[in-house]
């Protein structure tokens, strides 16, 4: 396909080079570059292109395309102008981290790029602390430490997890364990392209009238009506409403 495709759109062109070169492939199309900062002003020449019969491969770094990769927009603008869109075979960091992990990989769910800012980041971890499915995620080496604590806050310090480092490279590595034992590891720094995957929750686990307390408050913090907030945590850990309604009074007046 890069040898005869009309077009070329790369990530890193300096990176499509050396691949070329390696595999002894000679690209005789134009090569251009498309990355996130250039995608969107590109993407209509590149359907033009299509459009006027010619091919176009897209190619991206380390990663699938259109997955937290440039291509989505080329895609979903080549389908709307009914060009024919296929993919050529390549790593996946999603599929490759899941079968490494040692993680159920029975169902899963693939959730991009955590937000940076931290409050952002933990209520968006909070939304998934009870998703029973594995969880996947990408993430930049530097937020990695900080991310895997706000993880460890959302989903406890014994939620089993992977961190995938360099997946399908030379220096590929995975560390398992524990979210606290991940936590203290990536302090130290960690560097290249990182996949992490996280269990899902047990939803058989047993919650604490505590906890069960904790959960109503945080709602009712939300805005939700504490007689609302009561009937949904009892939905969500599948327990009675009146066991739930008798943690919120416990909890309110312990002495009793």
């Amino acid at each position: 396909m890069l040898a005869e495709a009309d077009v070329v759109a790369a990530e890193d062109t300096r990176r499509l080079r050396r691949l070329t070169s390696e595999l002894g492939i000679q690209v005789g199309g134009r090569v251009v570059s498309y990355f996130e900062g250039n995608e969107r002003e590109r993407t209509p020449e590149l359907l033009q292109a299509l459009t006027d019969g010619q091919t176009v491969v897209v190619v991206t770094d380390a990663g699938m395309p259109s997955v937290s990769d440039p291509g989505y927009r080329l895609v979903a603008a080549a389908i709307e102008a009914e060009v024919v869109v296929t993919a050529v075979p390549g790593p996946s960091a999603v599929l490759t981290a899941l079968a490494l992990s040692g993680l159920p990989v029975d169902r899963f769910t693939f959730e991009g790029f955590l937000p940076r800012k931290p409050g952002e980041r933990g209520r968006r971890l909070t939304e998934l602390k009870d998703e029973p499915r594995t969880m996947v995620f990408f993430e930049a080496p530097h937020r990695l430490a900080a991310s895997l604590e706000s993880m460890q806050e959302a989903f406890g310090t014994d939620r089993r997890a992977a961190v995938c480092r360099e997946l399908t490279k030379t220096y590929e590595e995975i560390k398992r364990g524990p979210l606290n034992e991940l936590v203290t590891w990536a302090e130290a720094g960690v560097r290249g392209e990182i996949t992490v995957v996280v269990a899902g929750a047990d939803p058989d686990r047993a919650m604490t009238p505590a906890q069960l307390a904790a959960e109503v408050a945080t709602d009712e913090e939300a805005g939700t009506p504490r007689k609302q907030a009561i009937s949904d945590v009892a939905k969500r850990f599948n327990v009675p409403k009146r066991t739930v309604y008798d943690a919120v009074l416990a909890a309110r007046d312990p002495g009793k």
